[in-house]
């Protein structure tokens, strides 16, 4: 039980010390990756938005472009 007062300390002083930095606690839900189908339905999402990009020009156009222009800005650093 002592051991586990300590643990609860160090978490109540860490806490305080974000809080005292302004930064507050949130909680966050994400995807379980290690459930059966994850991997395969990720696939899946992955080639639907990379057939649906393909087919757009504009978009590539841009994006096209973007990566020039981020070529130019290294070469002025």
């Amino acid at each position: 039980m002592v051991a586990s007062n300590n643990v609860n300390d160090r978490v109540k002083k860490h806490r305080a010390a974000l809080r005292a930095a302004s930064l507050r606690p949130i909680q966050i839900w994400v995807p379980d990756t290690r459930q059966p189908g994850f991997a395969e339905e990720a696939r899946r999402q992955c080639a639907a938005v990379a057939a649906a990009d393909a087919g757009d020009q504009e978009l590539q156009d841009v994006m096209d472009a973007a990566l020039l222009d981020l070529d130019d800005d290294e070469c002025d650093a």
